[in-house]
């Protein structure tokens, strides 16, 4: 079971203390569902303040990690949702490499628990994290925000099954032929629904060009098994697989293969 911190247990760090009596954001909602946010009313203050609200039992984020998270942005002033990756089912990608960082993301993600939930209030300069400004445009960079961040978890950027990078698809494999098992995996089984992390390569068909790759974007990647969630063909290609299994498959709608590593499933 994981620990349920009250939202008033602000750590101040180097966010920056805030008075105890600033009002904090109520947050409902287990971790991994889209959380059920009342603002109150007052001021937040010019400050960031954050809370650790689910302390999570997984592995600590590590520098150099690739850590996903699942996030939600709302206006302080009239609690209207800017972002929700819960909603478009494509987890944000945040790399603890020493590149620029909003100081208040650092603290919410670096050496956190997978499976913890945090609550950060403060400016949209500070709160939005790393690629989320282009689809929150129009926010004042001193405009009051609420965040709240789902660590899924921290993978290193070449995460993968083996000691060697993914191959490309078996020679025979069409985008119409079932999915095949490469790597018998012993983990969870994931099924339609779930959260998976993964490392991948899609080769254009029939050409056998690389297309897209999870390298090519800077590590491991995390999509919702659904429909709007995931890359056409991956339902059926991924249901029933396990986690540590490889597995290639075709996507007759995109015209293309894949070689996909089940790194990890975060609701399996």
């Amino acid at each position: 079971m994981r620990l349920l911190w009250p939202a008033v247990l602000l750590l101040a760090a180097s966010c920056g203390a805030a008075p105890a009596a600033a009002p904090m954001p109520e947050v409902k909602g287990g971790f991994g569902v889209r959380p059920q946010v009342t603002v109150p009313g007052g001021r937040p203050g010019h400050r960031v303040r954050m809370a650790v609200l689910v302390a999570g039992r997984g592995r600590l984020t590590s520098p150099g990690d690739v850590v996903l998270a699942d996030v939600e942005i709302r206006r302080w002033q009239d609690n209207v949702s800017r972002l929700s990756t819960y909603e478009t089912h494509r987890p944000v990608a945040v790399v603890l490499d020493g590149r620029p960082l909003p100081r208040a993301w650092r603290e919410a993600v670096a050496g956190r628990a997978a499976g913890s939930r945090v609550l950060l209030v403060g400016p949209a300069a500070q709160v939005l994290g790393p690629d989320l400004r282009a689809d929150t445009e129009g926010l004042r960079p001193d405009e009051p925000l609420v965040a709240v961040i789902d660590v899924l978890g921290g993978y290193p950027p070449d995460a993968r099954l083996v000691g060697r990078p993914l191959p490309t698809p078996p020679a025979d494999l069409t985008p119409q032929a079932p999915a095949r098992t490469l790597i018998g995996g012993s983990g969870d089984a994931v099924r339609a629904g779930s959260k998976v992390v993964v490392q991948y390569v899609a080769v254009a068909w029939p050409s056998r060009t690389v297309a897209d790759s999870s390298y090519r974007a800077g590590g491991p990647a995390a999509f919702t098994l659904a429909r709007d969630g995931a890359p056409a063909g991956w339902v059926e290609g991924l249901r029933g697989q396990r986690v540590g299994g490889r597995v290639a498959f075709g996507s007759p709608a995109a015209g293309l293969l894949y070689v996909v590593d089940i790194v990890d499933c975060v609701n399996c």
